[in-house]
């Protein structure tokens, strides 16, 4: 069985519970783990999959890139949501029922997005939060698609695409930050240098 080593003893029983019997390979019952996150550790990173040079939760300076680039550096649903406009299926996020305590980055860049004291439970079906880190961390564009009015909301150090904002959210803005979970990436640290 292929468990990394900084898994505890607890996570890989509960693993090998949920997810098979444990065993070498060969073996009957042998199943092999490739993607399995321990998400007490954290970071919870969609980059994983393929090396991306302009990720990079510090680095302030705008990242400008073809599609094709973008092609090439960003997993397949990432790409399909952060540079074609895809909406992932709501209630799929991992991040949309989370209660960890951390910051928010976009999966495409590593710009910090949300600080996780501004999350809330809107049922959407997709991760709400209630106000950005910073000013300059979301980019607002009209959207007309559809046949609706809404508000985009783009990454501000890639124009990511992450979702919509409405006008619906709670107190202290009224306002609901709805985000595609797949174009978020997640730390239990808290967010780089100057940027809160």
């Amino acid at each position: 069985m292929l468990i990394f080593p900084h898994f505890n003893k607890k996570l890989r029983l509960a693993v090998c519970h949920l997810y098979g019997k444990p065993g070498e390979p060969g073996e009957p019952g042998h199943r092999t783990f490739v993607n399995i996150i321990d998400e007490s550790k954290l970071i919870t990173m969609n980059n994983n999959e393929k090396k991306n040079p302009v990720y990079s939760t510090t680095d302030t300076d705008n990242v400008i890139l073809s599609e094709e680039e973008w092609k090439k550096i960003l997993p397949s649903d990432v790409f399909h949501i952060a540079r074609q406009k895809g909406t992932e299926r709501p209630g799929t996020s991992k991040f949309e029922n989370s209660k960890e305590i951390g910051t928010y980055f976009c999966a495409a860049c590593g710009n910090a997005l949300f600080k996780s004291d501004t999350k809330f439970e809107s049922g959407c079906g997709w991760p709400s939060f209630y106000e950005p880190i910073s000013k300059g961390s979301i980019i607002y564009t009209p959207d007309n698609m559809h046949g609706m009015t809404r508000t985009e909301l783009q990454c501000g150090r890639c124009k990511a695409h992450l979702g919509h904002v409405f006008e619906d959210g709670p107190p202290p803005t009224g306002l609901r930050y709805c985000i595609n979970g797949v174009v978020l990436d997640f730390s239990q640290r808290d967010s780089p240098e100057g940027k809160s």
